[in-house]
């Protein structure tokens, strides 16, 4: 099972009770105030890791708790401070307070760090509140209590491109061809459980980009039905959308009516998928059916459209080439957006 959004509860240690305490020694019967500070509580941190691939971990544990501080004793010694939890999480993943529905932190590359839950301070013992008018002081105070919350954890894939289709459109065995990532195929719909990210390459001009086949939409996705309610977020990341379509027409499906039906169920779960460049491919032109209606499809559909065959190979070059161009030009406006916003923020 792949788990993509849990809930969770999230607490950092108290920190310790100061101590109170006079040293009381042979040759010192009223010895002086010596009573040390309570340690700090651990904290809790959020940290991406690549390794991690879902919140599987979070969903059989939902909650954790970092140490407390150690109470300070006699003897002017100070308690330890509790460890710190490190809680390691998918690249991409959104932590959101249950209680407001606000994102509060996320995450996304690899080691990215977040201080999520501050721990209590430590108390402090009777001798820090010595001096010269207080020389016996009766003061100690008690560790505070470390922050809690419940949240929810989501993961939202973070890759190049997003390839987006109905069920058995070939998405799964594209994935497989063009990059290293080996998903399930099969002649049955939702064979694709989950994202799946491959990683294409482009040896001679030295790049490579991320592909994410989100598993198959239907028709009323970003309304709960189907699987596509689940995954629609995953598409919210990409740089580059892939629209998937069965030119054949299998069991009856018109690929014009299904170009529409997808874009409109991302119209409808966040308006501004729309606006990400997008690219078509027609897939199954080996098929007797597809070349009459990739050529209806061109007529209605003005933008980029790529006739592949996922058994013949046909149009991987050109695809694979268009798709490379696409997600250069968005980092290049990604990275001329990151500079001006410098500029501004430097002035």
């Amino acid at each position: 099972m792949f788990y993509d959004e849990v809930k969770v509860n999230f607490k950092a240690g108290n920190g310790g009770d100061g101590c109170f305490s006079f040293r009381r020694g042979k040759y010192e019967p009223k010895g002086g105030p010596d009573g040390g500070n309570g340690g700090r509580g651990g904290a809790v941190y959020i940290i991406a890791d690549t390794n991690v691939a879902d919140l599987t971990d979070y969903h059989y544990k939902p909650g954790w708790k970092a140490k407390n501080g150690e109470p300070g004793r006699g003897s002017d010694q100070h308690g330890a401070n509790g460890t710190d939890i490190l809680l390691r999480v998918p690249v991409g993943t959104v932590v959101i307070d249950r209680e407001t529905e606000d994102p509060v932190a996320e995450v996304l590359a690899h080691g990215d760090q977040v201080l999520l839950l501050e721990g209590g301070f430590g108390g402090k013992g009777n001798e820090t509140f010595k001096s010269s008018v207080n020389q016996a002081p009766r003061q100690f105070t008690l560790g505070k209590p470390g922050e809690e919350g419940e949240y929810r954890l989501v993961v939202k894939t973070i890759a190049d491109v997003g390839l987006i289709g109905f069920p058995n459109a070939g998405k799964s065995t594209l994935l497989n061809m063009i990059t290293n990532a080996h998903p399930k195929t099969g002649a049955y719909p939702f064979t694709t459980m989950f994202p799946m990210v491959g990683v294409l390459e482009y040896p001679d001009q030295y790049e490579r980009i991320t592909v994410a086949d989100i598993p198959g939409l239907i028709e009323g996705a970003s309304e709960n039905r189907g699987l596509g309610h689940r995954f629609l977020k995953h598409v919210e990341r990409c740089k580059v959308l892939l629209v998937m379509i069965d030119m054949e027409g299998t069991d009856g499906r018109e690929p014009i009516a299904d170009f529409r039906v997808l874009l409109n169920e991302l119209k409808l779960y966040m308006p501004g998928l729309v606006k990400k460049p997008e690219l078509v491919a027609a897939n199954k032109m080996d098929e007797p059916n597809a070349p009459e209606h990739l050529q209806a499809f061109k007529k209605k559909f003005k933008g980029k459209v790529y006739p592949i065959s996922c058994v013949s190979d046909e149009g991987f070059v050109e695809l694979k080439q268009a798709l490379l161009e696409a997600v250069l030009e968005v980092r290049l406006a990604e990275k001329a957006l990151e500079e001006e916003a410098e500029e501004n923020s430097n002035h």
